[in-house]
């Protein structure tokens, strides 16, 4: 579960790079919320994630940690495309990133049950 993690981690990290690159580039930061969030909880959250199941391997086995992986990688786009959208004046979309953050949250609570039930001094 570690690598997985790590490697997708590395994945939004070139989408949000990629991103903040495009902005720059138009001089145009209508996205500057999806940039912040790729980054933060791709990148930064699913590394930090990984670097702390690759030190505590016992909580990378759990079916939490299985349930965490899905949960973040599923909410995290929806959220983002829901979130790209809206920002772009699309107000239906709203509900995407409702839907996608609720997931999110869900995810992280889960990663936290995780870590506090089966990391042990």
């Amino acid at each position: 579960m570690a690598v997985k993690l790590i490697k997708i981690s590395v994945i939004y990290f070139v989408i949000g790079v990629l991103l903040g690159m495009y902005m720059s580039m138009t001089e145009s930061f209508d996205f500057t919320p999806v940039h912040v969030h790729i980054n933060l909880l791709g990148w930064m959250s699913l590394a930090l994630a990984g670097l702390i199941y690759a030190v505590f391997p016992n909580a990378a086995e759990t079916t939490l940690a299985k349930v965490h992986f899905w949960l973040h990688n599923i909410s995290l786009p929806i959220m983002m495309i829901g979130l790209a959208l809206l920002v772009s004046g699309v107000d239906s979309a709203g509900p995407a990133v409702a839907v996608g953050g609720t997931l999110m949250v869900l995810g992280i609570i889960i990663f936290a049950i995780n870590i506090f039930k089966n990391i042990k001094q």
